[in-house]
């Protein structure tokens, strides 16, 4: 991807006035929402998508009441006061890298180091929870290719969700599968505008964008997709995510919550 120019860049919140469930067909609502503001989408938008509604229209959602939770699950979630049958489906859904005051650090099935194995208990009804999506690039092609049929446009689509950082308080929205797009513009090679050469820069500009779009998301809003408009950054290439996750030899965070945790 060659380097963006940008003039203006729009982030337009798209309300839903729905509770997505199993079996929508979220490219065509995201279309009818857009379609209900007066705007028609184009070539190169950004459409970002809140992973809540994606795992709901997959059927990625559990309630806890039929969790039974097991030995190891009983014994973590005494120890750090959590709810067993939440432990269990963090065990399900990928192994735990460190636990301390509360607060269980896991890593995914995908790679990701995050709280709790990104499930979330908010915006679903009674003691359901959502689990991420199994496979969120796959996700996000599906929306771009059916937008594509749709509308004959080329998107970008990333769908996101909130993760917490190491060393930094507060959360910020984040990339967990995207099509359509290269997640990193990489300046390495280039010269900066003294002339020197960059040697380590590579903006993860797939994050960037859904931090971006977080600001007229939000998980009170109902506004769960945003459309990003007047980026140069769309790509005909297949890409995924797992360009965004370091890997374990060179994720210090990761390696020092695991040398914490096996204390």
């Amino acid at each position: 991807m060659s380097d963006m120019h940008i003039n203006k860049v729009e982030i337009i919140p798209i309300p839903f006035s729905i509770d997505i469930k199993y079996g929508d067909d979220i490219a065509y609502l995201i279309l009818e929402s857009i379609k209900s503001i007066n705007l028609e989408i184009l070539d190169n938008d950004v459409i970002v998508v809140a992973q809540k509604i994606v795992s709901k229209a997959e059927g990625r959602v559990v309630n806890l009441n039929s969790i039974e939770p097991s030995e190891e699950a009983e014994r973590i979630a005494k120890e750090h006061g959590k709810d067993a049958r939440l432990v269990e489906l963090m065990l399900r859904e990928g192994k735990i890298i460190a636990a301390d005051n509360g607060i269980i650090i896991t890593q995914t099935r995908h790679g990701f180091v995050c709280a709790n194995a990104g499930i979330d208990a908010s915006n679903v009804q009674g003691n359901n929870v959502t689990l991420l999506p199994l496979d969120a690039d796959a996700s996000a092609r599906g929306i771009r290719d059916r937008i594509y049929t749709l509308t004959n446009k080329r998107v970008g689509v990333i769908i996101t969700d909130t993760f917490g950082r190491p060393f930094r308080e507060g959360q910020v929205n984040v990339a967990v599968g995207l099509a359509g797009i290269n997640p990193i513009i990489d300046y390495r090679g280039k010269k900066d505008m003294y002339g020197k050469e960059l040697r380590i820069t590579q903006i993860a500009i797939a994050d960037e964008i859904a931090s971006a779009a977080e600001l007229v998301m939000g998980k009170s809003k109902g506004v769960p997709v945003a459309l990003v408009r007047g980026l140069d950054c769309c790509s005909n290439d297949d890409h995924g995510i797992y360009k965004l996750i370091r890997s374990e030899d060179k994720d210090i965070f990761l390696k020092l919550a695991k040398i914490y945790y096996s204390k």
